[in-house]
C-alpha cells in the first residue's frame, strides 16, 4: 500500500510525528478549542479555515478542501514526492527508512550514482580554483558580470581540456569506470575512454532534493556544441528536470510565480539581481513532464522568449505544449523581450524592479493564442474569419473540458462573429435548496471507522451478514476492520496512509473529512456505526431470501424455500395479532 516501505514503518513514523509541531514549523497556528487553526497555506483567504487536529493527526481546510496527514502536508507544502516526504519525517524522528522488504522487490540502488555526481561536482569546483587553464573560465564569468558568490551558490566549476580528470581521479578500478560510463561522464572514442566534458564551464544540475543528477557545460574554446548536457542516465532525464528549480525553491518558501528562461546563464544572472524565481529547460522544448512539475510548484508560469520571429516560434511550441493541461487554475503567460536583449542584458540595463514589472505585464496564454492566429488571416473578410475559426478550433479542443475551454470558445465566437448557441435553460419551478448528500451506509461506516478506529470493537460484536454485501466499498470496509484488528492502536492518519498509492486512496481521504460526521455527537458515533452495519446486513439477508423466488417459477421452488416461506408467513401472522 505504500510501495516497498513497510506499512508498519509508516505507522511508527506517524506515531512519532506530531502534525501540529510539523505544520507549526511552516505556518503560524493558534489554538481553537481542541484543535489548531490558521489561514490556509494552499489558497488565499482572510478568515482562518485551515484546521489541524492533534487527536486525529489530520489537517483539513474547510475553504478549499485540502486535507491529509503529515505525509500529505509535506508533499503539498514542500512540494515533495512520497519517498521524499517519508525521508524528511524519518530525519525529524531520528529513524532510518528501511530498504527493500517483503512488500515488493527492491528497485535499483542509485545511491552510488548520486554520490559519483557529487564527487564530480566537487572536482569541477576545485579545478575552477586551482587549474592553470581555469583563468579563461574565470575571465568569462567576470565578463558576464557574475560575482564569485553567485558562482559558488550555483556550484559552477571547470572541466580541464585534457579530458582525463574524472578518469584519473574517480575511475581507478574497472567498476568505477563502468559507473562513470553509466553516468555519461565518460565515453568511448575509438577504443579509448575520455571525459565527456572538456574545456568547459560546468553547471551542476540538481533535482528538487538538491542532489546533483547531471551537468551542463559551456565550451570556452572553438568548436561545437557550445552547450553540452549530460546524456540520459538512470537518474537524469532532461525532459523532466528544470535547471535552477532547487535553488528557486530554496530561495522562496512560496513560489507565487516561476519564470522559465532558455539558458543557465540567464537563471544565474537574474538570481544575482534578486529575481530568484527562475528556471530553465535543459536544451529541450517544454514537455508535459515540465508542465506537471510546474503545476505542483507554482500558481503562475511565465515563459520568457526573445521578441524576434524565432522567439515567437519557440513560444508557440510552448503554448501548444501547455494546452492539454490548461484549465485556468494555473496562470500561463508569455514575456517577449525587446529586440537584441536577453534576460541577462535586460536586467542589467533596467534593474530588477523594471524586469519584475515586465513579468507582471506578460501576455496571458489566451491573448497570445488569438493574437498569433489573427495575424495569419484577414479579419476584415468573412473568409478570413472562417479561416480563424478553422485554425483555432483544434487548438481549443486540446484544452481540457471546463470553464477555461468555454471561455476560449466564447472569445473565438466574438472574434469570428459567430453567434454562440445558448445553453439550455433549466425549467422554472419551485426553487430547491441543495443539501449535502449523505453518503451510502457503507461509506458512512468507512468514514466513522477512519475517524474513530476504536469503534472497530463494536463492529466485531455484530453478525457478519453485512460482509456479503455486493455494494461498492464493502471490501474496503472489511480491509479496514482487519487492519485495525491487527493494529489496535493505529490512528486515523496511519490508517489513511495505508491506502496511499492504491486506487481507493482519494476516495478514503474524501470520506475522512465528509461533513456528515460533524452532525453526529461523540456519544452517538458507535450507535451510528452499529445502525449502518445492521441495516446493510438486513438488506443482504432480504436479498438472499428473495433471490431464489425471483429466479424460478413457484413450481421449481425447493422444499427448503417452501418451508422458509411458510415460517416467514407464520411469523408475520403472529406479529399482526
Amino acid at each position: 500500500m505504500a510501495g516497498r516501505i513497510p506499512p508498519e514503518f509508516i505507522d511508527e513514523l506517524l506515531t512519532r510525528t506530531d502534525i501540529v509541531d510539523l505544520v507549526g514549523t511552516r505556518i503560524q497556528l493558534r489554538k481553537a478549542g481542541k484543535d489548531y487553526q490558521a489561514r490556509c497555506p494552499f489558497h488565499d483567504e482572510k478568515t482562518p479555515s485551515f484546521t489541524v487536529s492533534p487527536d486525529k493527526q489530520f489537517y483539513h481546510c474547510f475553504g478549499c478542501g485540502a486535507h491529509g496527514t503529515a505525509i500529505g502536508f509535506l508533499m503539498e507544502y514542500d512540494r515533495l514526492d512520497f519517498r521524499e516526504a517519508i525521508d524528511e519525517l524519518a530525519r525529524r524522528a531520528g529513524l532510518e527508512v528501511p530498504g527493500a522488504t517483503e512488500t515488493g522487490p527492491a528497485g535499483p540502488d542509485h545511491g552510488p550514482l548520486y554520490a559519483l555526481h557529487e564527487q564530480a561536482a566537487e572536482l569541477y569546483r576545485e579545478q575552477l580554483r586551482v587549474h592553470p587553464g581555469a583563468r579563461r573560465a574565470v575571465d568569462y564569468l567576470k565578463a558576464r558580470g557574475l560575482t564569485g558568490e553567485v558562482a559558488a551558490h550555483y556550484g559552477l566549476g571547470f572541466a580541464p581540456p585534457e579530458g582525463r580528470l574524472l578518469l584519473s581521479r574517480l575511475g581507478a578500478s574497472p567498476s568505477e569506470r563502468e559507473r562513470l560510463l553509466t553516468c555519461g561522464l565518460i565515453y568511448d572514442e575509438e577504443g579509448r575512454r575520455r571525459d565527456r566534458f572538456r574545456d568547459r564551464i560546468m553547471f551542476p544540475i540538481r533535482d528538487r532534493r538538491g542532489r546533483v543528477i547531471g551537468f551542463g557545460g559551456r565550451l570556452l574554446g572553438e568548436g561545437k556544441p557550445k552547450y553540452l548536457n549530460s546524456p540520459e542516465t538512470p537518474i537524469f532525464h532532461k525532459g523532466r528536470e528544470l535547471y535552477g528549480l532547487f535553488e528557486a525553491q530554496k530561495a522562496n518558501r512560496k513560489l507565487d510565480s516561476v519564470l522559465v528562461v532558455e539558458g543557465y546563464m540567464d537563471v544565474i544572472a537574474l538570481s544575482q539581481f534578486g529575481v530568484t524565481n527562475v528556471v530553465a529547460t535543459l536544451g529541450t522544448a517544454t514537455t508535459a513532464e515540465h508542465l506537471q512539475l510546474l503545476s505542483r510548484t507554482t500558481p503562475e508560469v511565465v515563459f520568457c522568449f526573445d521578441g524576434d520571429r524565432a522567439g515567437r516560434a519557440a513560444a508557440w511550441k510552448a503554448l501548444e505544449s501547455t494546452l492539454p493541461s490548461a484549465t485556468g487554475r494555473q496562470s500561463i503567460r508569455f514575456l517577449f523581450l525587446p529586440d537584441g536583449e536577453d534576460p541577462d542584458t535586460l536586467i542589467r540595463a533596467e534593474g530588477a524592479d523594471a524586469f519584475r514589472a515586465r513579468m507582471t505585464e506578460a501576455q496571458p496564454l489566451s491573448e497570445f493564442l488569438f493574437e498569433q492566429l489573427c495575424d495569419q488571416v484577414d479579419m476584415a473578410s468573412i473568409d478570413g474569419r472562417a479561416r480563424l475559426s478553422a485554425l483555432a478550433q483544434p487548438l481549443i479542443q486540446a484544452v481540457p473540458p471546463g470553464i477555461y475551454r468555454d471561455l476560449l470558445t466564447g472569445r473565438l465566437s466574438t472574434l469570428a462573429g459567430i453567434p454562440q448557441k445558448p445553453k439550455p435553460v433549466a425549467r422554472r419551478g419551485r426553487v430547491q435548496t441543495t443539501r449535502p448528500t449523505r453518503p451510502t451506509r457503507i461509506a458512512q461506516a468507512i468514514a466513522l471507522l477512519l475517524d474513530h478506529p476504536e469503534l472497530a470493537a463494536e463492529a466485531a460484536q455484530l453478525p457478519d451478514d453485512w460482509r456479503r454485501s455486493p455494494s461498492p466499498g464493502a471490501a474496503i470496509l472489511v480491509q479496514l476492520l482487519e487492519t485495525i484488528a491487527a493494529h489496535p492502536t493505529i490512528n486515523k492518519a496511519a490508517l489513511v496512509e495505508r491506502w496511499r498509492g492504491q486506487e481507493h486512496f482519494a476516495y478514503l481521504q474524501q470520506l475522512s473529512v465528509d461533513p456528515f460526521l460533524q452532525d453526529i455527537p461523540p456519544e452517538g458515533m458507535a450507535a451510528e456505526l452499529i445502525g449502518a452495519l445492521s441495516r446493510i446486513g438486513e438488506e443482504v439477508l432480504k436479498d438472499e431470501r428473495s433471490r431464489p423466488l425471483n429466479q424460478r417459477s413457484p413450481g421449481a421452488w425447493s422444499d427448503e424455500v417452501r418451508a422458509r416461506l411458510e415460517r416467514d408467513a407464520a411469523a408475520a401472522r403472529t406479529r399482526n395479532r
